[in-house]
């Protein structure tokens, strides 16, 4: 074995939770480690959707204005019964919101990687060993060795990190090391997922995503970016699956909605939908992150997205323990906040699927389908953790405005803790001397939406993290000051 290199984070699994959490943390000067199996990009459609706050995520990293080239805006989702009676409409608006984007976009999902990859491998503290497998970690008090092998050689290596993080997906190796357990959320089914590529737009349902709930045969369509569409076609207890795959099976099943002659087929793979999530997300230096940590089925198209909130979440904090390991408690707060978090959508999504697979018109089925009738995504707090739990706000996702010059507060903020202040308040802001804090930015009320935001709140300053979620507030009760100490993670300014 060679000489073994260290590094601040390990990371093992390339896919988009392992590339965005890359993004993240070299953005913030930590030197990183990747390995990944596979020689490079599956060249396949896998995820087609992510949200407004994964595209802010994105911003972050400097990747946006890129990706817009290769996205569209979806509007929202449909169901309706085997007569085509709508039971369920969800709107996605397509109009920019309260994040400064739309609320959910369509993607294929090795463009999205693409993008990210060539962004983060261009950076001089990334490490990329792609065709190498991890096989064992030695943990250490103060760091872990990884082992693993060039799968195209055959040569055994060695690295030491800081942390190892696991984006190694549904199989991961460094969830079994931490040896958690699933909870099981209750809905386990095999779909057949085919994705075909259209000729024309004699086939074309529209922008909306559309739940067939027919007892029959339930069936999802989903139009993706350019010339892709998707269908998944649930499998039935009478189905023989191994002809399930076939060409002609397919365009059987499907021949009320596309032909043969309109498109050819992309894919087609027999999938198992899962609802589970890990009930331990860290064990001293290991963390899981992405489907390693948590796996949803896809009728919400949260899937990715809970993996690029989960790095968001991590990327930070990780850095924060590079710099200090006393602060152990933001590995905690990194599982408590995104565990409730992401539980909230994987439920949403069993609750859909019940709908989608179960349809019986009975008075049961038609409660579920009401109180979903006129869906909205919902925007959960975090759980529990690295946030002051006082006030109803903390822990919220904050709006991002529009400043002078049209620039927009996270680019301004940058991927650093963010003071925003009414402007009264800039004289008691220079006498703390904020302004020299490191990783540290203030922006004050000058635009009427923020001034509003603040005011809404009761309150003349909120203390966001680089994640955009709410820390805290100043109040009548509590000053600035008293804000940033509670936060812990810089020096106390005294006078």
């Amino acid at each position: 074995m060679e000489l073994k290199q260290h590094y601040d984070i390990a990371i093992v699994g390339y896919g988009p939770t392992g590339v965005t959490l890359a993004n993240l943390l070299v953005k913030q000067g930590l030197n990183v480690l990747v390995l990944e199996r596979e020689p490079q990009i599956l060249q396949l459609p896998r995820a087609i959707r992510f949200d407004a706050e994964c595209m802010r995520v994105f911003q972050t990293i400097g990747v946006a204005e890129k990706l817009q080239k290769e996205l569209v805006p979806g509007p929202g989702m449909k169901f309706v019964d085997a007569e085509g009676n709508l039971l369920i409409t969800w709107e996605r608006p397509t109009q920019k919101g309260i994040h400064q984007w739309s609320s959910a976009y369509r993607i294929h999902q090795p463009d999205l990687e693409a993008t990210l990859r060539e962004h983060v491998e261009r950076h001089p503290l990334l490490t990329l060993k792609l065709r190498h497998e991890v096989y064992k970690i030695d943990e250490q008090p103060e760091q872990c060795t990884l082992f693993f092998e060039n799968l195209a050689n055959g040569t055994l290596h060695q690295a030491t990190a800081k942390f190892v993080v696991g984006c190694d997906g549904a199989r991961s190796l460094i969830r079994r090391l931490i040896g958690t357990t699933f909870e099981d959320l209750n809905l386990h089914s095999r779909w057949l997922v085919v994705d075909f590529i259209v000729k024309n737009n004699s086939n074309d349902l529209g922008d909306y995503s559309i739940q067939f709930c027919d007892p029959q045969r339930p069936m999802s369509y989903i139009k993706g970016t350019g010339q892709r569409l998707r269908w998944e076609i649930m499998v039935m207890p009478e189905d023989d699956v191994q002809k399930l795959t076939q060409t002609e099976t397919i365009w059987q099943l499907l021949s009320a909605y596309i032909q043969p002659e309109n498109a050819e087929i992309e894919r087609a793979a027999v999938y198992t939908f899962h609802a589970l999530l890990a009930k331990q997300w860290y064990k001293d230096r290991l963390i899981i992150a992405g489907d390693a940590a948590h796996q949803t089925p896809p009728f919400m198209g949260q899937g990715m997205a809970a993996g690029i909130r989960d790095a968001a979440n991590l990327a930070w904090k990780l850095k924060q323990m590079v710099s200090d390991d006393q602060h152990s408690d933001l590995i905690e707060s990194y599982h408590s906040e995104r565990i409730s978090h992401v539980k909230e959508f994987i439920e949403g999504a069993v609750s859909f699927g019940k709908i989608i697979q179960n349809y019986c018109g009975d008075h049961e089925y038609q409660q579920q389908v009401s109180q979903l009738k006129n869906f909205i995504t919902p925007t959960p707090k975090l759980g529990k953790g690295f946030i002051q739990q006082t006030e109803e706000i903390n822990g919220q996702i904050a709006p991002q405005f529009i400043l002078a010059q049209q620039q927009l507060s996270d680019d301004v903020a940058g991927y650093h803790f963010c003071l925003f202040v009414l402007p009264e308040f800039q004289s008691e802001i220079e006498e703390l001397e904020l302004h020299e804090l490191e990783h540290f930015t203030i922006i004050y009320a000058n635009c009427p939406e923020i001034m509003q935001w603040l005011r809404e709140n009761h309150t003349h300053a909120i203390l966001i993290r680089p994640d955009r979620y709410i820390f805290g507030k100043a109040s009548s009760q509590q000053s600035i000051e008293q804000l940033i100490k509670a936060t812990h993670l810089y020096d106390v300014i005294t006078h």
